[in-house]
């Protein structure tokens, strides 16, 4: 089972779609809320560059924004 990390904030539109998305799909993750979490919050632009999510790392691959497509490609769904 790949490794699934959701950096999110709980007023994110997406966020929230793309971890139903991975509920559905029966995808574990670790969601982690860079409103709450500093360190994680530079964690998340250290690796991608972007300050907005949700950003998903998907077994060190990173995927910015809910790219339904790109999420089924790296998780082979």
């Amino acid at each position: 089972m790949p490794k699934v990390k959701v950096y999110s904030t709980s007023t994110c539109p997406y966020c929230h779609m793309a971890k139903e998305f991975l509920r559905q799909n029966n995808v574990e993750f670790e969601d982690i809320n860079v409103e709450e979490d500093r360190g994680a919050a530079e964690e998340m632009v250290r690796k991608s560059g972007q300050y907005g999510v949700p950003v998903i790392e998907v077994d060190g691959e990173i995927v910015v924004g809910f790219d339904r497509e790109r999420l089924k490609q790296l998780l082979k769904i």
